[in-house]
């Protein structure tokens, strides 16, 4: 697999966990890397990206402000922190990689399996 996520789990409202995703020589060569998610019957939605220098983040909304995105270029890894977390973020996460500096899923591939992030209240 290109892009692999581990990570996910059960939480309490209000707890955090950290994601990381592996990815593959091939898809470390990407710029962005970034996360998406897809809870049951939604849209996937985007939840933060980071370029390559990771002097360039960017959230989205709903995550914003209890979320952090890292990266290790020597791991090829890419970390996603979740703080606060939420009933309503319950979803797949995805790892995701672009060379554009985008938010759209249509500007992301390839992907990875997914992770699953369940928050009980």
């Amino acid at each position: 697999a290109q892009l692999e996520e581990s990570g996910g789990g059960l939480v309490q409202a209000g707890g955090s966990l950290r994601l990381s995703c592996a990815a593959s020589e091939r898809s470390s060569n990407y710029d962005i890397m970034g996360w998406f998610r897809q809870a049951t019957g939604k849209e996937r939605e985007f939840v933060a990206a980071i370029n390559r220098r990771s002097d360039f983040k960017y959230y989205g909304g709903s995550v914003k402000g209890r979320t952090i995105i890292s990266r290790d270029n020597a791991k090829n890894t890419v970390y996603l922190e979740m703080n606060a977390l939420k009933p309503e973020d319950t979803a797949l996460y995805y790892c995701t990689a672009s060379n554009k500096y985008s938010s759209h899923v249509d500007d992301f591939g390839p992907w990875g399996q997914g992770t699953q992030v369940t928050v009980s209240s």
